[in-house]
């Protein structure tokens, strides 16, 4: 799922081309697509785009009379800029919102359609999309600790809850806890307060550093390659890869979609985590630390 760093990656190359620009049409090639009736897809027709913002992994177009297109690309779905007159093709082809100087398309991989666009009119009616989480780069040390702790969680899933934290995801948090040398598994509350200021520097750091880093291979362009798993990562999608930083190979838990990649010497001082399939099959053979593995 886009994070973060793609998010404002989008919305920094879809300013020069849409901003201050008219809306001609939207064509909706999935019906599962639009999730809203009322005010009718119609009405944004001719209306100029006056600004765009994040609403945690959401991209917020906001046009004229009052109106806004909320964009969720959820897990597959990407934006394709083209030139004037494309059409979305093919079964990945959502949407088509065309503009003057080209066409914004809304693509989605895979069978399930997850990703939505929705229409609502006045300011008010984005908040049933605002999840209230506390947006990391723009906040202290205190206020930061105060929400992370507000609940009794492991750190990975406090990192990942849009309800506490804005934008982040499996793919960053796992990068995060990293650079943190903190463990995924560890509870919210049981941090010492060098820790808490260590994985605060280090989310802010890692957002900031990808974003910069996404903005330099995407230059001028339109980002094409928006994915979980990239080039550069430290332990996010790198299972048994070496850690860049000890060279042991990197772990991971598996739950549901979604997997914690993570390096044992690192992170969790030796010890391997559990993961709930593989070791409930081993039981008694499920190794204990990273020097059993290797």
């Amino acid at each position: 799922m886009p994070e973060l760093p793609d998010i404002t990656l989008y919305l920094d190359r879809l300013a020069p081309r849409i901003l201050h620009q008219p809306l001609l049409k939207v064509l909706i090639r999935s019906p599962f697509v639009l999730r809203s009736v009322d005010p009718p897809l119609s009405a944004v027709e001719g209306q100029r785009v006056l600004a765009l913002r994040r609403m945690g992994k959401r991209i917020v177009l906001e046009l004229e009379g009052k109106l806004f297109l909320v964009i969720h690309l959820m897990i597959a779905g990407r934006l394709r800029w083209r030139p004037p007159g494309t059409k979305p093709a093919g079964k990945l082809g959502l949407a088509a919102l065309e503009f003057p100087n080209g066409v914004l398309l809304l693509t989605e991989a895979g069978t399930k359609r997850r990703a939505s666009i929705h229409l609502v009119a006045g300011e008010d009616a984005l908040a049933p999309f605002e999840r209230g989480g506390l947006e990391v780069l723009d906040t202290d040390l205190a206020s930061f600790a105060a929400r992370l702790t507000s609940e009794s969680h492991t750190l990975k899933r406090a990192l990942t809850d849009p309800r506490l934290f804005s934008g982040i995801g499996n793919a960053y948090s796992d990068e995060i806890l990293h650079r943190a040398r903190l463990s995924p598994m560890t509870l919210t509350r049981r941090l010492s307060e060098a820790e808490l200021e260590r994985l605060y520097r280090a989310t802010r750091e890692t957002l900031e550093d990808w974003i910069g880093r996404l903005r330099r291979e995407t230059g001028d362009g339109f980002p094409e390659k928006v994915t979980a798993f990239r080039e550069g990562m430290a332990v996010h999608g790198r299972y048994r890869l070496p850690c860049p930083d000890c060279g042991t190979p990197v772990q991971r838990i598996r739950y549901a979609d979604n997997e914690t990649n993570y390096c044992a010497r690192c992170q969790t001082g030796g010890r391997l985590l559990a993961d709930r399939a593989m070791s409930r099959l081993l039981k008694e053979d499920w190794p204990r630390s990273i020097d059993e593995v290797e």
